[in-house]
């Protein structure tokens, strides 16, 4: 195909993303069936004050944790573990059968392991020699 143009650039376009996201969930819907892809979110707050929360999403039947975060003067009173146990909870009702995620942080890594998460997956020195993490856990 020599007539094919090909441009890089440093921007995503609304369309292109419409376009090339669609093709994709189209072929993945084609493989394995719809996704019944749903966001999840579980805030904290104290009062009006944001403590953290977690987000991710629902999709064939599995739980995708995509952050995590907790500010640093409410860490180490459960709240990481609070916002994990809820989503985790929620997946289960949406009929999730496990979780996913990935991290580079040692501390969130220990969190996980912690509530059965495994590491099935590592990229060494994924930067600055820091692993990046890739751990699921089965419900």
């Amino acid at each position: 195909m020599s007539d094919v143009t090909l441009a890089v650039t440093d921007w995503i376009d609304a369309s292109f993303e419409h376009d090339v996201a669609g093709g994709l969930a189209a072929f993945n819907r084609a493989q394995l069936g719809p996704s019944h892809q749903r966001d999840l979110a579980v805030s904290l707050y104290r009062d009006d004050e944001f403590l953290g929360g977690l987000a991710g999403y629902t999709a064939w039947d599995w739980l995708f944790v995509k952050w995590l975060w907790i500010r640093e003067d409410a860490r180490r009173a459960g709240l990481g573990t609070r916002a994990l146990e809820a989503a985790e909870t929620e997946a289960r009702k949406r009929g999730c059968r496990a979780a996913w995620l990935d991290t580079v942080n040692p501390a969130a890594r220990a969190l996980y392991a912690r509530h059965g998460y495994e590491t099935f997956g590592e990229i060494a020195d994924f930067h600055a020699g820091q692993s990046r993490y890739f751990m699921q856990k089965r419900f």
